[in-house]
């Protein structure tokens, strides 16, 4: 008997992908989609959905005890460039959500606990190449501070609490069906779209800007193994460093070229470069690989066939 799942942020980018797969695969009442705005109608009207401030502890426990939830996703957070702009709000959102579902498993109100980390969590110093699991962080950025912390929380509530905390780094992600919520890997989204309305892109990072990269169905597939992985396959508590493809703003327009000959990029760098060069340019994911089977399915022609494709009958 399938036990029921929160997900706290469920109408982002991840969060709206994920609520779909996980209904798909638990069925719809078995996922209680929750978020502090409604979302698109589709989401809100195909199962359980709630007004819920992740901030909020006493209203999450509500909804916990109200459903009897057994799993949190909690994909609620403030990313990166949209953190530099509100720092204070950035922290008190990704920290403050974070300790209250670990607290909530401390207490034994839940059983396991799904939490984002990301690329970001790396800084200036760390290997650039095939950037190792255990590795210099130091990030440079609010968003890759309160990660950084939280991966550290993580860890400490497992090995303290024996809290069930499995996470995972993302790297940008690449969706036709949601827009991305101010990361500085935004562009590789934006630019698809606008490649189908205009034929042409301003980039707000320069053209070798090399990042790592994954297209959003490969996401999701990763989240939900991780989640379904057995206890002894998980030895990672902090994050799992997660891969799939790098590459440049100019190899992805150059890949839209191949569709949209006609297709052009310019670029105009902005406070986002600094950022993104700040973080890897490749990943080493060989912990998640060896430990818990990831294999990502999506390189970049793919991953540029599929948004162009889906994009083109949906506009």
């Amino acid at each position: 008997m399938q036990k029921p799942i929160l997900i706290l942020g469920a109408c982002g980018q991840i969060g709206t992908e994920l609520t779909v797969e996980l209904r798909k695969k638990h069925g719809s009442d078995n996922v209680v989609a929750s978020d502090i705005r409604e979302g698109s109608e589709s989401l809100v009207n195909s199962g359980p959905f709630e007004l819920l401030d992740a901030t909020n502890y006493e209203a999450i426990e509500d909804v916990v005890m109200h459903y009897e939830i057994d799993e949190v996703y909690l994909m609620a957070a403030m990313l990166s460039a949209t953190a530099e702009k509100f720092p204070m709000r950035a922290w008190n959102l990704n920290m403050g959500s974070l300790f209250n579902v670990l607290n909530l498993a401390k207490e034994r109100k839940i059983s396991k606990i799904f939490w984002p980390s990301s690329i970001a969590v790396f800084g200036p110093n760390t290997p650039k190449e095939s950037t190792p699991q255990n590795t210099v962080m130091e990030p440079s950025t609010v968003y890759g501070i309160s990660k950084q912390s939280g991966e550290r929380w993580c860890e400490y509530y497992f090995r303290k609490f024996g809290v069930d905390v499995r996470s995972v780094r993302y790297p940008g992600l690449i969706s036709w069906k949601t827009m991305p919520g101010g990361g500085t890997t935004d562009y590789a989204v934006e630019i698809y779209h606008e490649a189908i309305k205009k034929q042409s892109y301003e980039c707000f990072l320069s053209e070798d800007t090399k990042l790592p990269m994954m297209y959003m169905d490969d996401a999701i597939r990763a989240t939900i193994s991780l989640m379904e992985s057995p206890l002894d396959s998980v030895k990672v508590r902090s994050s799992y460093n997660l891969g799939s493809m790098s590459f440049t703003p100019a190899e992805v327009a150059q890949s839209i070229k191949e569709h949209i000959p006609d297709f052009e990029i310019s670029y105009a760098p902005d406070f986002r470069q600094e950022i993104a060069n700040s973080w890897p340019s490749s990943i080493d994911d060989s912990s998640a690989r060896n430990e818990w089977g990831w294999r990502p399915k999506f390189d970049l022609n793919s991953t540029t066939a599929e948004m162009l494709a889906n994009l083109d009958k949906t506009k």
